[in-house]
C-alpha cells in the first residue's frame, strides 16, 4: 500500500498533525496494517520536500508541525486514484516457487505439500471471516479489507486445487502412485527433450555421467 498517497488523502480532508495522520491511517484501514509514527513524519518530509504538503510551522518539528496538502499534492492524488495499477510482471511468489521446485526434488510429496499450504490457506481465510463478523456494523474499513483477503485467499486455493489436479495427472502418466514422492524425470514446466514427439510421453531423464560411468564406456 501506498502510505504517501495514504496521507495526501487523509490531508484533503483538512489540516492535520502528524500523530493524527497516524492514528486515522490505522482506523481507517481497520488496524489491520499497523503504521509507525516514524514512518508517517520520514514520509511528510519528503512531500514537503516535494511540494506536495506544506506545513504551518516551517521552524517546528515533530509533533508541533500541523500539515495541509498542496494543489500539487490533490492532483498527484487524484491522478494516482484514476491510474490503473501498471502491467508488470508477476511477483516471485513464495508459495508458487515452493510448488515448482518440490517438482524437482527426488522423493518430494508434491500432492502433501500442496495440501499443508490449502489448510493454512483455509485457516485464514476463517480467521478473516471472524474478524469480520466480530467487527462493528459501521467499521466499513474492516469489513472492506476482510472481504478483499478472503477474496485473494480463496483465489490461492483455487489455484492450489486446480495445481493438484494437473500434478496428480502428470505424476500418474508416468506410473507413480500419489504421495510417493516426485521421479527424476523432466519437469512439465520445461521444453521436452529433443526428438520427443508433440503428445508422447518423454523418455526419462539419464543418469548424470560420472568418472566411474566414464571409465566403464571405455570398457
Amino acid at each position: 500500500m501506498s502510505v504517501r498517497h495514504a496521507l495526501l488523502a487523509l490531508l484533503s480532508e483538512g489540516p492535520k498533525y502528524g500523530l493524527r495522520l497516524q492514528q486515522e491511517f490505522e482506523e481507517r484501514t481497520g488496524e489491520v496494517w499497523p503504521l509507525n509514527v516514524g514512518q508517517v513524519y520520514i514520509t511528510l518530509q519528503r512531500l514537503e520536500r516535494d511540494g506536495l504538503v506544506e506545513s504551518d510551522d516551517g521552524d517546528g518539528a515533530g509533533p508541533q508541525k500541523r500539515f495541509v496538502i498542496t494543489q500539487a499534492g490533490g492532483a498527484e492524488l487524484d491522478a494516482w486514484l484514476r491510474t490503473p495499477a501498471g502491467d508488470i510482471p508477476p511477483p516471485r511468489d513464495e508459495l508458487v516457487i515452493k510448488i515448482l521446485i518440490s517438482l524437482r526434488v527426488p522423493g518430494a510429496d508434491v500432492h502433501g505439500i500442496v495440501q499443508v499450504h490449502r489448510r493454512h490457506m483455509i485457516e485464514l481465510m476463517q480467521r478473516y471471516w471472524h474478524m469480520k463478523a466480530e467487527a462493528a456494523e459501521d467499521d466499513i474499513g474492516l469489513a472492506l479489507i476482510a472481504d478483499a483477503e478472503m477474496f485473494r485467499l480463496e483465489g490461492i486455493v483455487r489455484w492450489l486445487d486446480a495445481a493438484d489436479i494437473r500434478l496428480k495427472q502428470y505424476l500418474a502418466a508416468r506410473d507413480v502412485p500419489s504421495g510417493e514422492g516426485t521421479p527424476r524425470v523432466q519437469s512439465p514446466l520445461f521444453q521436452p527433450p529433443s526428438g520427443t514427439e508433440a503428445g508422447s510421453e518423454a523418455e526419462p531423464a539419464p543418469a548424470p555421467r560420472t568418472r566411474k560411468s566414464a571409465r566403464a564406456e571405455k570398457k
